[in-house]
């Protein structure tokens, strides 16, 4: 693999909050995106989380409305019918192994909508949900906490990056213009780097 190859597919790998939900995955497809954790990196080695796959449309029913989508749309409850995820793979941490799964969350987010991506199925990773109801929701006992709700289906919106100027007061908010298409600011390199020691 070449280094734009990578480049590419992150940069392609941008959160969707409008699905085509009539479109299926099948649950085996998303097994094996969820496969891909296998192979993270995971603090200690413990690797304590564990995935519940909800594709029923009861389920889904019960899981939707505890997320909250997109804060900085206040006038935007989320998705509507029609425009809803057509799957959700849910994250939970087994406190088996502890209370703290370290860095592991983000990394296995980040490998499975990457995995999604390069599938032509696009997600969103939502932390901000009604966590006491989904747990009692998912039924997989008290051990199991979820952490995020990884919503997934085909995109039916367009996003855009966008570099922001460089300065510290640049605005970092994503929005929607009229034609709905998403925008999503990023900060330039420049920025990044506070200094180089040569």
């Amino acid at each position: 693999m070449e280094f734009n190859d990578l480049k590419n597919l992150m940069m392609s790998d941008r959160t969707v909050r409008r699905f085509r939900e009539s479109e299926h995955i099948p649950v085996e497809t998303l097994g094996k995106v969820v496969e891909l954790v296998r192979y993270c990196p995971s603090g200690r080695n413990a690797q304590p989380l564990r995935y519940v796959i909800v594709t029923s449309e009861d389920d889904k029913e019960k899981v939707y409305p505890l997320l909250k989508w997109a804060g900085y749309f206040s006038d935007w409850d989320g998705p509507e019918k029609g425009e809803r995820p057509a799957a959700y793979i849910i994250q939970c941490l087994d406190t088996k192994y502890g209370n703290n799964c370290l860095c592991d969350d983000g990394l296995q987010l980040e490998a499975m909508t990457l995995g999604l991506r390069t599938l032509g199925i696009a997600g969103c990773i939502i932390k901000a949900f009604d966590s006491i109801k989904l747990h009692e929701e998912l039924r997989v006992g008290e051990r199991y906490l979820p952490r995020y709700v990884l919503a997934v289906g085909y995109p039916a919106e367009n996003v855009e990056l966008e570099d922001m100027d460089g300065s510290e007061d640049a605005d970092f908010k994503y929005y929607r213009t009229s034609d709905g298409t998403h925008h999503v600011p990023k900060r330039p390199l420049s920025e990044l780097i506070l200094k180089v020691d040569n």
